[in-house]
């Protein structure tokens, strides 16, 4: 998958190395914005290392990354600020409650009563449908009711990059509907968005990129 334009998200040449061997090598790929990317590919094909590689988490071993044409690794800060990212884990903790998850993230972002933080959380709550669940805490919550949380966070920060690993791990139909609309709303506002998993979000029309395991 290649991409004609240098706006959103390109990489060229892209291979990540993990405990000495090869994930993934000479990857070539656009992501518009606007644009919803489904990664694909078995167990081992490199979806969780292109994510972390994606979000800055690990260099790549050869190629560039590159966010409208500038190369990342110039400005590492500036890319991390423009992107949430979702890993398998949910990191809560089992005393905070979703609120208070919502808030210390929105402190971590650095958005304050004057960005709009209590609008931001509100909406989050509502979006994910956690208004009635936002003073429980996390120990009461469901593993479905705890990744809501975790996803939740998306929407508390503006971030022009969305990067989540298998987010619809333990939600129900009304969850992975509920991130399908924020999703949704995510794309229309110009975001891009790249998610690695085995469901079809309802409603929307992605790109795909298939990853095969090295040999």
């Amino acid at each position: 998958m290649t991409g004609e334009s240098a706006a959103g998200l390109s990489g060229r040449e892209l291979a990540c190395m993990r405990g000495g061997r090869t994930v993934f090598a000479k990857l070539d790929f656009g992501f518009a914005p606007g644009e919803l990317v489904v990664l694909r590919g078995p167990n081992g094909a490199g979806k969780s290392s292109l994510l972390r590689v994606l979000a800055g988490l690990v260099a790549p071993a050869e190629g560039t990354l590159a966010w409208h044409g500038a190369d990342i690794a110039d400005d590492p800060a500036g890319h991390r600020a423009r992107l949430q990212y979702v890993g398998h884990l949910d990191a809560l903790k089992a005393n905070l409650t979703a609120r208070e998850h919502l808030r210390f993230h929105a402190a971590l972002r650095e958005v304050g009563a004057r960005d709009g933080e209590a609008h931001h959380i509100a909406h989050a709550l509502d979006v994910f449908g956690l208004a009635k669940l936002a003073d429980r805490p996390a120990r009461f919550l469901s593993q479905g009711q705890k990744r809501r949380v975790a996803l939740a966070r998306l929407c508390v920060a503006p971030a022009a990059l969305w990067l989540l690993d298998e987010p619809t791990n333990g939600l129900d139909t009304e969850g992975v509907a509920c991130l399908a609309a924020a999703i949704a709303d995510k794309r229309e506002g110009g975001g891009i968005v790249v998610a690695a998993t085995h469901l079809d979000f309802p409603g929307s029309q992605a790109r795909t990129l298939t990853l095969s395991p090295s040999q």
